[in-house]
């Protein structure tokens, strides 16, 4: 079995053992949690710290609200409703459960044997009731929502007592170009191990679903291209074109240098698309994307920083449909037609700023105070920490993600690979080309380079 359909770690005992005993310690509000996979801890973090969710809750809720989908998460759902029906049948007489979840957790389907559903029925694993994390607690199909690629929940390793009897394997289709979770897959058994061969069943059926979205994220790049092709030929101001996550797909010459981008060059494919590290502009276009949900002929403006600027530019951001579905957004630096953007709808930053930082050292979970992380860096798949207790895996897998949940927390973007902590910069280098580097307060005296693009951002920061 490849890599792609393998669960993270080893399945955990049922009721009892060693990870029942942390999952009793972790309740009562312990931290730390030796012998359970780094996926379950950061999962139960979030339910205890985050989602406040009750551990012995012993049935899931009810979906009180459906969330808004577009016509095309209606064709993804079909096709895992035929995916999860193919898996019921290759189950054979395994005693088990196969459910399709929206991206809200709320099972639209199941299917399986009649004495296991009769039996998941007690617990609400039925359809219109919510499995999301922060319902029913750490799960095979809340979790996939929350993580990528397959994720395996057995026994004690759930946050509610009520399904320890229970393992769970799960795995989300997600948006290729928003990276956002649209639904997922899950197959559920009771008292028994599952089979081997689960883990490929439900990545290969996702995968299926998965290429089908791809090939039409591709087609409206290269819609998106057309469409700003035409655009530019008439148009006297800098323009690009940008998809509905705020990564640019194509940029004239003046606004390729504002966005940091290249010029006049097509990212048709979604995961080779630019990522101008803009934060006002991806906020400008989710909240273009919202509004033209309900108008498509909605025109918006706004003012954001840009690369090599020192004040703000404005902007104009006009949606592109193709066969009425939202593709994309046409972006005109310099003007400010339309609709002026909320304030705080046109900043990235949380409302809430985070008080702690989770990092990893091996299976423990090391809760971290801000002022004690001096930087993070994204090295390969990982975002690793670099803190008062050494250098430590970080719970989040995403150096974006992690810049938005700090960005109001004294924490800036100063490279594509560093997130640095302002209040940790002691000394600031130059070079003999006039490059940036940040000399971090962290002992060691840490080099943090900083981009020429980025360099605007950290001299207004630092009042240079």
């Amino acid at each position: 079995m490849g890599d792609a359909h393998r669960f993270e770690g080893k399945a955990a005992s049922p009721a009892g053992g060693a990870v029942f005993a942390a999952w009793e310690r972790f309740v009562q509000g312990e931290d730390q949690v030796p012998g359970v996979r780094p996926v379950v801890a950061i999962s139960w973090h979030r339910c205890r710290e985050q989602y406040r969710v009750d551990p012995h809750l012993t049935e899931a809720p009810v979906a009180v609200a459906e969330r808004a989908h577009n016509p095309e998460h209606d064709v993804v759902f079909a096709e895992l409703g035929f995916r999860a029906a193919s898996v019921a049948h290759e189950m054979g007489s395994l005693p088990g459960v196969v459910t399709v979840t929206d991206a809200a957790g709320r099972i639209l389907g199941d299917w399986g044997d009649p004495a296991t559903l009769a039996r998941a029925t007690d617990l609400n694993l039925a359809p219109w009731f919510c499995w999301s994390e922060c319902a029913a607690g750490t799960n095979g199909m809340g979790t996939a929502l929350e993580a990528h690629g397959p994720v395996l929940i057995s026994g004690a390793e759930h946050w509610c007592q009520a399904f320890h009897n229970w393992v769970g394997a799960g795995i989300a289709v997600r948006d290729v170009v928003t990276g956002e979770p649209i639904g997922g897959l899950n197959l559920s058994c009771w008292r028994s191990q599952l089979p081997p061969s689960a883990g490929g069943w439900l990545a290969n059926a996702v995968a299926k679903t998965q290429s089908a979205l791809k090939r039409r994220a591709r087609d409206s790049g290269a819609e998106l291209v057309a469409v700003f092709t035409q655009a530019s030929a008439r148009s006297r101001t800098p323009l690009a074109a940008v998809d509905t996550a705020g990564k640019a797909v194509i940029a004239d010459d003046t606004a390729s240098v504002l966005m940091g981008v290249p010029a006049s060059t097509p990212a048709i494919d979604a995961t080779l698309r630019w990522n101008p590290g803009l934060p006002e502009l991806i906020a400008a276009a989710r909240h273009a994307s919202k509004q033209a949900a309900h108008n498509p002929d909605w025109v918006g403006s706004t003012q954001i920083f840009t690369h090599l600027a020192d004040e703000p530019t404005a902007i104009s951001i006009r949606p592109v449909f193709s066969c009425a579905q939202l593709i994309g957004h046409l972006v005109s630096f310099g003007i400010s037609d339309g609709v002026q953007l909320p304030q705080r709808e046109a900043s990235a930053r949380p409302r809430v700023r985070p008080r702690r930082v989770v990092g990893m050292r091996d299976s423990r979970m090391v809760l971290l105070h801000l002022p004690e992380v001096s930087f993070a860096e994204s090295e390969g798949n990982d975002v690793w920490l670099s803190t008062a207790q050494g250098r430590l895996r970080a719970a989040s897998q995403s150096l974006d993600k992690l810049d938005t949940e700090l960005a109001e927390a004294g924490f800036l973007r100063v490279h594509r690979r560093y997130v640095v902590n302002l209040s940790r910069i002691r000394e600031i280098e130059r070079g003999h080309k006039g490059e940036l580097r940040l000399v971090m307060d962290d002992g060691a005296n840490e080099m943090v380079p900083v981009s020429r693009r980025n360099a605007p951002a950290v001299r207004r920061a630092l009042d240079l």
